[in-house]
């Protein structure tokens, strides 16, 4: 059966959209990645994304407003992969939904309660195209005690478990998380920062969106100073099940140490902080994995810049790593194509939550159901 895909990550660089041909039994499936493309935002939404993310100025009606725009945003991303390849809502199955998170406090944080809220609304995109969509994937992990990330590692075990060998799968977006693969043992957790940090400096800076090919890492050593002040972050001795987002490696975050370094060269923030990066995937690698991986496959945005994959390799020498693109994959699609998978076990009825991952009390069913609302008996 045919399903879209729709994933916007923490780094807003768009909206992943993939068009997968998905059939069999659970844990049989087999999956066929039809087409792909990302669809970046425009800059206005994108902007008022951010203030909310960020906590700058915000109103209950701009978050009233951002939903709808956003929803709207997934329909025409949906409108430009069905145009494409010459259907119509009527050939979708569904469509998986992932929204965009506007916040995450995986903890409890007194007066805060553990909860997680992800944004778009679903109801445009079934109005516009006749079809389905199943979305807010995360919140029933969270109601059964878990933190409601990482959900990947349900994918992934699907697609990628190799009999005998350890397989780290990290994917490194906004934040860098792994799933660990082990005969039929798994594991996943966020390492902390992936791209987000970077990219906040090659804003800051440059005004540019992230950090091409690492090009920019690669003129400067890191800061000494204020590498030590980052490994030294709470995050990283934090064990697992842990998530982590913007409220703790965000903008402000990222701004409040670049005014206590002002006296640092703006190339050696984008230096520091993506040799940071990497050394949070090591750090959490030695401390939370019974072994070492056999073999790291990289995906996500970071797996394009080749700083940070130089830092991997210095920093985790016995490991052979890899690119998604090295065994004939997408790094950019990795996550769209999971939420499509998580929507195809919501029809199919198969709770799909790692336990190891996130967390939770009980195996549940992720997602809800915006209906058809053309389907009329």
């Amino acid at each position: 059966m045919l399903i879209i895909g729709l994933m916007s990550g923490t780094s807003l660089d768009g909206i992943d959209t993939v068009l997968c041909d998905i059939e069999g039994e659970f844990d049989h499936v087999k999956v066929k990645q039809l087409d792909f493309f990302t669809l970046p935002f425009d800059d206005g939404l994108k902007n008022r994304v951010r203030k909310i993310i960020n906590n700058k100025d915000i109103t209950t009606e701009l978050i009233c407003s951002v939903n709808f725009e956003l929803g709207k945003a997934y329909s025409n991303a949906v409108k430009q992969m069905l145009d494409k390849n010459n259907l119509t809502g009527k050939d979708i199955r569904l469509v998986a939904n992932h929204g965009q998170t506007l916040y995450h406090i995986p903890k409890p944080n007194s007066p805060l309660v553990p909860s997680t809220l992800q944004m778009g609304e679903s109801s445009i995109i079934a109005y516009d195209h006749q079809v389905e969509v199943i979305d807010n994937f995360r919140v029933m992990d969270v109601a059964a005690g878990g933190e409601g990330a990482p959900l990947v590692p349900f994918s992934e075990r699907i697609l990628y478990k190799e009999k005998n060998k350890v397989i780290a799968l990290q994917n490194i977006g906004g934040i860098s998380n792994v799933t660990v693969l082990s005969n039929d043992e798994i594991s996943a957790f966020d390492c902390g920062p992936g791209n987000m940090m970077i990219d906040e400096a090659m804003r800051y800076f440059y005004q540019k969106d992230y950090d091409k090919d690492g090009l920019i890492a690669a003129t400067c050593e890191k800061d000494t100073e204020l590498f030590n002040e980052l490994i030294q972050h709470p995050y990283l001795n934090r064990k697992p099940p842990k998530s982590t987002g913007r409220e703790e490696f965000g903008e402000l975050y990222v701004k409040e140490l670049i005014q206590r370094y002002s006296h640092l060269e703006p190339n050696c923030f984008v230096s520091t902080f993506t040799e940071y990066c990497a050394y949070c995937i090591q750090d959490s690698y030695r401390k939370f994995m019974k072994k070492l991986p056999d073999r790291m496959i990289v995906g996500g945005g970071g797996a394009f810049n080749l700083s940070l994959l130089t830092h991997l390799r210095n920093y985790l020498p016995e490991v052979e790593v890899l690119t998604q693109e090295d065994l004939g994959f997408s790094s950019d699609a990795k996550e769209a194509i999971a939420f499509a998978l998580l929507g195809y076990a919501f029809i199919k009825q198969v709770p799909s939550n790692v336990l190891e991952a996130t967390g939770a009390k009980h195996e549940v069913l992720l997602g809800k159901l915006t209906p058809n609302p053309f389907n009329q008996k």
